[in-house]
């Protein structure tokens, strides 16, 4: 398995659909987080407000004395050619800083690059893992944006039975 940040490594696992279309992949820091249950998800999406959110975590994790911490990245839906292609090139390039964050602290960690409605497939990683709670990234654009066009953050709140920690910039639209 490659070391490097930014070489592509074996995945761990890989999940499929019913008509053997790629929808999930994993992978593993090295040296590979230990197992259990109660890990903290941090969403990812490249962004500077989900950066935040891995600060957040990192956090989290010194303040517990549990350095279990696994990263989500959500892609839109692609065909099963695109999938097998770019599915996990694109999860690793968009979670780069995320994953170095964490190297540099010392924190092992686990990527989970899945397609799917944002929220939901944030909800579902969560659930399968059985993480203690999820931490994201808002861009706190405010009560007005969030009723016209709503928010991952909101949604995720909304349908969860977990902590949710949202961290981000807030600020009046």
């Amino acid at each position: 398995m490659t070391t490097s940040h930014d070489d592509l490594p074996q995945a761990g696992t890989e999940s499929r659909d019913a008509d053997g279309r790629l929808i999930g992949i994993s992978f593993d820091s090295q040296p590979p987080m230990a197992a259990g249950d109660n890990a903290w998800l941090i969403a990812v999406d490249g962004s500077h407000h989900s950066q935040r959110a891995v600060a957040e975590a990192i956090r989290l994790a010194g303040e517990l004395r549990d350095g279990r911490l696994q990263l989500v990245h959500v892609q839109h839906w692609m065909s099963r050619e695109a999938a097998e292609r770019e599915l996990a090139q694109r999860g690793w390039a968009a979670t780069r800083e995320a994953r170095n964050a964490l190297a540099a602290q010392g924190l092992p960690w686990r990527l989970h690059v899945v397609m799917g409605e944002c929220a939901e497939a944030i909800l579902r990683v969560a659930r399968e893992q059985r993480c203690r709670g999820i931490v994201i990234g808002s861009r706190g654009l405010g009560a007005a944006v969030n009723i016209l066009i709503g928010s991952v953050a909101e949604k995720v709140i909304h349908l969860s039975p977990l902590p949710v920690v949202v961290t981000g910039d807030y600020r009046k639209v």
